[in-house]
């Protein structure tokens, strides 16, 4: 599978998520933090940081994963911390285990101040061949 065109989705495009690979089982996802993304207690909505976390999660999943092989959600558990109001966000996701089958991870989203804003935990499914 191709990591460059990895994590094309609609989303992601609504949400303006930048994702990068740090290196073999690391990704981070990064939002700036706009109107539209807030709930109506005025701060970040909880399924933007959930978004985040998923898709770092699923970004450095993939980097640990065999040609030919994909890798999807099983659970994915999130803590909240803090509210984040405004600025950027950045979720960061490091693979803990890769396994032949599961791969489990952990993540961190800071604000842009760094103040740590949620953690999570999150297990994938390795599998061949499509979703289907």
């Amino acid at each position: 599978m191709d990591l460059e065109a990895y994590g094309q989705f609609p989303l992601r495009s609504f949400l303006g998520m930048d994702i990068e690979e740090l290196g073999v089982g690391r990704a981070v996802a990064r939002v700036d933090v706009t109107g539209d993304l807030l709930n109506p207690n005025g701060s970040v909505h909880g399924g933007v940081v959930f978004t985040m976390v998923d898709t770092a999660m699923g970004k450095a999943a993939m980097s640990v994963v065999g040609e030919g092989q994909l890798c999807a959600t099983i659970e994915i558990q999130i803590r909240f911390l803090r509210p984040a109001i405004s600025g950027r966000l950045e979720a960061t996701a490091t693979v803990v285990k890769p396994g032949r089958k599961i791969i489990h991870l952990e993540g961190r989203v800071l604000d842009d101040a760094g103040r740590l804003i949620a953690t999570g935990a999150g297990t994938f499914a390795v599998f061949s061949g499509s979703i289907d």
